[in-house]
């Protein structure tokens, strides 16, 4: 299965590549919180010119992923503990409504792409590379808040649960396992294909639940 972190849209524009490329970055750390952003570098790493990096960052800016500052510059931005309960409320509401909206999506390529990744997660074990653990967790929300088929709902349900992914990376080496957590949306994508709308709506909560709880349990 492809990993979302790899997977590009087909025939995306520079500024849809710069901007995939540096909002995985910062969800996973690898651009440190408050770092600066160098234009200059990025424009060479990626082989572009400055004008699609700077769109992306505008996009970033939006998704609270970046800051910039009149003279300054512009910098990853801060993870904050403190705003977990803040994405987790909304993320109570929004979570559960996505996945009852994808278990009404009787559309067969969904239905099967849902099955392959539940399969592929039922396959996991704790010899799994933390970070590919990660990558399957954001793969699956998106793959949830897309079959939700609203385009709105998925907007700000992605923005939401790439925050919580940034404080799930922060604390990550002070949890003593974290498959036990992805393999939970295994349930949740059998519901969906399913067909239950309850039964996914149900699980999609005690998910978000259950990840504010592993957070809090170690603060």
């Amino acid at each position: 299965m492809d990993m979302v972190m790899s997977a590009a849209p087909v025939a995306e524009s520079l500024a849809e590549r710069s901007y995939r490329v540096l909002r995985d970055r910062l969800i996973m750390l690898d651009i440190a919180p408050g770092a600066p952003i160098n234009e200059g570098l990025l424009s060479a790493e990626l082989d572009m010119g400055r004008t699609p990096i700077r769109e992306a960052l505008k996009k970033l800016e939006t998704d609270r992923l970046v800051h910039s500052f009149p003279r300054r510059g512009t910098f990853a931005t801060m993870v904050d503990i403190k705003d977990l309960a803040a994405i987790s409320e909304i993320r109570h509401l929004l979570e559960p409504l996505a996945a009852e909206k994808a278990a009404l999506n009787p559309n067969p390529a969904l239905r099967a792409e849902l099955a392959d990744t539940a399969a592929a997660i039922e396959q996991l074990d704790e010899s799994q590379d933390r970070r590919a653990l990660m990558e399957y967790d954001l793969e699956v929300h998106r793959l949830i808040y897309r079959a939700a088929e609203n385009q709105y709902l998925e907007e700000t349900l992605v923005r939401l649960d790439n925050l919580a992914t940034r404080i799930w990376c922060l604390v990550m080496d002070r949890l003593p396992s974290i498959t036990g957590h992805i393999q939970e949306h295994a349930s949740l994508l059998r519901a969906i294909i399913a067909g239950d709308p309850g039964k996914s709506r149900l699980l999609a909560e005690e998910h978000v639940r259950h990840f504010e709880a592993t957070i809090r349990s170690i603060l």
